[in-house]
């Protein structure tokens, strides 16, 4: 029996043979049926994207350059503030950016994190891959090899990314020596202080994944992280496994969300692992989902009901063209586009609440 006869049979019988199907929540948002390449999936933030990705793979280029070059556009958008240039900074009001991507022929990956000053972390990543040993360059490390390979330095903090910062740490602590409004207009204490603006805080990425018309696949994971995070934090987008897998033989998968709960999860791993073994990518996603929320456990990260009171959100290709998403909280959407038109869809979802009004463009 052929690896994909395999797979085939296995997808035939797992919902007899997987006991967890029967016990998920409706998907509320189905997989695609197996329809080939090429395809490009997105985090919703990826519709322009994934319009690029499909042009480049129509073109004949390589999945990985298309990927990148797909990416590259929301990586390059100031209002886009969850990723490159533009991204809201850490706690210091510097912007540090992460990014990996995964190329299925050669089961190779390459990823920076931390890194400072460079707009487009996804192409640095690709040139770790490309022409590096390693997988992973960080800080300043990662910051020289893309100076040595041309890339050129800028300041990626934006004015409205810094107006963003400022408030926030106005905001932190009455007894530090940043003023807030209030202070600043020398209220008296006893004052009603009039709600600050919302913040933008984001836990934000882009996911990119494509299958061109040979049936190879690649994906890029990119995010400026968690806003406002401590200095030298990384999340998920640059482990390989937890932000983005891929397998060639079998399909590819990433995410968008709290980074910690998909790096303790193994997220993107265990959804390529679940396909391989015949599962549909939606319900993949799901799985990975209920695992998190099962092993969630912290009493700061989940409310009265014992639910996970985040997001995180997963998107899976299958190698035959399958497609899915899901997410931990009802009102998640992703990006696809199967050959007519890049579009906007639902996601399937564990718990029937809104998003909360901080989870960005998840």
């Amino acid at each position: 029996m052929t690896n994909l006869d395999r797979r085939s049979f296995l997808a035939s019988t797992a919902a007899a043979s997987i006991p967890w199907l029967t016990t998920l929540p409706s998907c509320r948002g189905q997989s695609s049926s197996a329809a080939g390449g090429p395809v490009a999936i997105a985090s919703a933030n990826g519709r322009l994207a994934i319009a690029r990705t499909l042009m480049r793979l129509n073109l004949g280029h390589d999945p990985a350059d298309a990927v990148v070059a797909g990416v590259s556009l929301v990586e390059d958008d100031p209002e886009d503030m969850t990723v490159g240039y533009g991204g809201l900074p850490n706690e210091d009001g510097v912007v540090q950016l992460d990014a990996c991507v995964m190329y299925g022929p050669s089961h190779r990956a390459g990823a920076v994190a931390s890194l400072e000053n460079i707009k487009n972390p996804s192409r640095v990543a690709l040139e770790v891959l490309r022409r590096t040993d390693h997988v992973l360059l960080v800080g300043d490390g990662a910051l020289r090899f893309a100076k040595a390979l041309g890339f050129q330095e800028q300041n990626l903090l934006t004015d409205q990314a810094r107006e963003c910062w400022l408030q926030w740490k106005c905001n932190l602590n009455d007894a530090d020596d940043w003023l807030d409004d209030h202070q600043h207009l020398d209220r008296d204490a006893t004052q009603a202080r009039r709600p600050s603006p919302a913040l933008p805080l984001s836990h934000g990425t882009i996911h990119c994944a494509a299958l061109d018309a040979d049936g190879d696949l690649a994906a890029c994971t990119t995010t400026s992280g968690l806003s406002f995070k401590m200095p030298g934090r990384v999340g998920d987008s640059p482990i390989v496994g937890a932000g983005l897998y891929v397998d060639n033989d079998v399909g590819a998968a990433g995410a968008t969300g709290r980074g910690e709960a998909v790096m303790q999860s193994c997220g993107a791993f265990r959804i390529v692992q679940a396909m391989a073994d015949g599962v549909d990518p939606t319900a993949a996603c799901l799985k990975a989902l209920r695992w998190i929320a099962d092993h969630t456990r912290r009493r700061m990260l989940l409310n009265d009901r014992g639910e996970p009171n985040f997001n995180v959100t997963f998107y899976a290709l299958r190698k035959d063209g399958a497609y899915g998403s899901a997410a931990m909280l009802q009102g998640s959407r992703f990006a696809v586009h199967d050959g007519a038109e890049a579009r906007l869809l639902h996601c399937a979802y564990l718990y029937e609440r809104a998003l909360p009004e901080d989870d960005g463009k998840n």
